[in-house]
């Protein structure tokens, strides 16, 4: 990673608490037991994307001790497992992909192991005998400079980060790397004295002189959300239980644009029960870092793309912290099923930013939600994989992260706020509060949440009006999908299309005076009988090309190549370059290509490619078509 991008990202980083005061509701020891005995006994679902049969042998506690080195870019370290041998059987398979595997011992003696054929997506198999009687297995490797879930930030305090989401935790500790598996975990690891490690766990405040951290995590958690950040991080408290790690440069104002945060705790707890996680802190990553956030328990890792000065996209946050419920206490059972994740996450996201900051707002994002949400269907509609846009998913040998679209988020998000709007929101409220409350720390998969739908909420008037079967398994939209009301967004409509036809100047529109969503809403709606000229007048009154939200700057420069105004083009090749998030990344290099302007495409891309986390650029590599030998 080049010193200029890390120097660029004074998007830096937060990270966890170690210092934590107690949940509202903290599990009995009796409780946490009966759930670790639940979780023992499940029997989960066939996965296609993991080598391990954890319905035979499954891991259930991880001690992980590792030493991060900068120099090298490899972590070296000792995963040491608590085992349980359900059927007998004479093995324990994990998944592997891009590890260095020197060792393994099964309760304390050396035993072979097998390490099979690498496959596309998902590695290589590492299958360990045991007995009936067997207990831990240790395994010790090193990871490759190159492993995909971490990303090395080089500059004079370097920054590391890991980014494990779908698949990729297998890549820096071997995993029985699916959604239905959970594990506990405590950690010791060891970074350079004058750098900072945070995890999804129980974390530090403080860089100590040592170097060496540990870390606990005592609820069980799926493999891909274990994390760790390693990095010169500040801390700073916005609530009684919560807080931001950034750089120290960033530290004052990331702790100013996400002081509501503790508000989002309190309104979401009214809403579905106790937040169970103890504190819930909020790290700012790199700008490379490839997702908006990523809801790591504990510690959500973000991109410091949401800092817009104005709190105008901390509805990423509320995302992030609905996770805690939906996702983290209830997970979806493979990748299949990823929209009973992110579905019930982003209606939770919309109802903490409506007790937070009002409905007017929430429709405002909703009305966004749907007009991506349409885009994706067309998208998916001219493509090879059209039932791509039904809610459950088929995705047996593709990589999962095909699945993390729109479709999950927003097509969810529409069948549940259906389903709210059929019953009534008290009624549905109390269903969604008893579905979390029941199922903690368990798994779901769609056609189970379907019988309980069935059974707890609906009757045959309600369940006849929903139509389940043609949101989950139908493709496209169907036409009973909620209608968004937002009378700020149809007056910014208005006002576009008596700008666009001529009939007010550009003087007339409140531009400056609207909220991001209004903003975001003019532009990406113009239409492609907008001209330069058009676009150069917007842009001297506005001065969009440098505005300081990211969002908006994203739609105005997504614009600027179907309109090829190219007195945005400094602008789009100082966003390509610095920022590493795919969901701008990825529309503007497509934009590039299906426009004629692949050459310049490629020119950027050769500049930003090395500063991107391999999720990005896994993505662009196939849009722009690139062979082996062109990366």
């Amino acid at each position: 990673m080049k010193r200029f991008f890390y120097l660029a990202a004074v998007f830096l980083i937060t990270a966890c608490n170690n210092q934590s005061s107690e949940p509202k509701e903290k599990p009995s020891n009796e409780r946490s037991d009966k759930t670790k005995l639940l979780i023992a006994n499940m029997k989960l679902a066939r996965d296609p994307h993991t080598y391990s049969l954890p319905n035979e042998a499954r891991v259930k506690h991880l001690e992980w001790n590792a030493k991060v080195d900068f120099l090298t870019k490899v972590i070296s370290a000792a995963a040491t497992y608590d085992i349980e041998n359900i059927t007998g059987t004479d093995k324990i398979i994990l998944d592997t992909k891009q590890l260095n595997i020197s060792s393994v011992t099964v309760d304390g003696n050396e035993a072979t192991f097998q390490l099979g054929e690498e496959k596309q997506f998902i590695g290589r198999s590492l299958t360990i005998p045991i007995t009936k009687d067997s207990k831990k297995i240790t395994i010790t490797y090193t990871t490759s400079p190159e492993a995909e879930a971490l990303l090395w930030v080089d500059g004079e305090k370097p920054f590391l980060f890991s980014q494990s989401q779908a698949i990729l935790g297998r890549t820096w500790i071997p995993l029985q790397d699916s959604p239905g598996v959970r594990i506990t975990y405590n950690a010791k690891v060891q970074v350079p004295a004058n750098l900072l490690a945070l995890m999804s766990a129980e974390n530090p405040q403080k860089k100590n002189s040592t170097g060496v951290y540990t870390f606990k995590m005592e609820q069980p958690i799926p493999g891909y959300l274990i994390a760790l950040a390693v990095g010169d991080i500040a801390f700073k408290p916005v609530g009684s239980r919560t807080g931001v790690y950034a750089v120290p440069s960033v530290i004052n104002q990331a702790a100013s644009e996400f002081s509501d945060m503790q508000k989002m705790v309190d309104e979401a707890e009214k809403l579905y029960g106790p937040y169970v996680w103890g504190r819930y802190d909020l790290l700012i990553l790199p700008a490379a870092f490839p997702f908006g956030g990523m809801e790591n328990p504990k510690l959500t890792f973000a991109t410091p793309t949401i800092i817009a000065g104005d709190k105008s996209l901390v509805s990423l946050v509320a995302h992030e912290l609905a996770h805690s419920w939906s996702g983290n206490l209830v997970t979806n059972s493979t990748w299949n099923d990823f929209w009973l994740n992110e579905g019930f996450t982003v209606y939770f996201e919309q109802r903490i930013m409506e007790a937070v900051y009002g409905r007017e707002r929430s429709e405002m994002l909703a009305q966004i939600a749907r007009q991506e949400l349409d885009n994706t269907i067309t998208d998916i509609a001219s493509s090879q994989y059209k039932e791509d846009s039904k809610l459950k998913l088929a995705l047996d040998g593709r990589n999962p992260d095909d699945g993390m679209s729109d479709i999950a988020y927003n097509k969810g998000y529409f069948f549940l706020r259906l389903i709210e709007e059929t019953v009534g929101r008290e009624k549905f409220d109390k269903f969604v509060k008893d579905y979390f409350t029941s199922h903690s720390f368990q798994v779901m998969d769609t056609e189970t949440f379907i019988a309980y739908l069935k059974k707890n909420l609906l009757d045959a008037e309600s369940e006849k009006k929903i139509n389940i079967d043609a949101w989950v398994y139908g493709e496209g939209l169907p036409d009973n999908i909620p209608v968004v009301q937002s009378e700020k967004m149809k007056e910014v409509e208005s006002l576009r299309q008596k700008w666009e036809s001529g009939k007010i100047g550009t003087d007339k529109i409140p531009f400056a005076s609207w909220t991001y969503q209004e903003q975001y809403q003019f532009i990406f709606n113009l239409s492609t009988k907008v001209s330069t000229g058009q676009m150069a007048a917007l842009d001297k009154v506005f001065h969009i090309s440098s505005t300081g939200n990211n969002e908006v700057l994203f739609a105005w420069l997504k614009q600027s190549i179907s309109k090829k105004y190219t007195a945005a083009y400094p602008a789009l090749e100082q966003f390509l370059i610095h920022v590493g998030r795919r969901k701008f990344v990825a529309p503007l290099f497509e934009e590039l290509v299906s426009t004629g302007q692949k050459p310049l495409a490629l020119k950027i891309y050769k500049k930003s490619r090395p500063n991107y986390h391999a999720v990005t650029i896994g993505t662009v590599d196939e849009i722009l078509g690139l062979t082996v030998s062109e990366k």
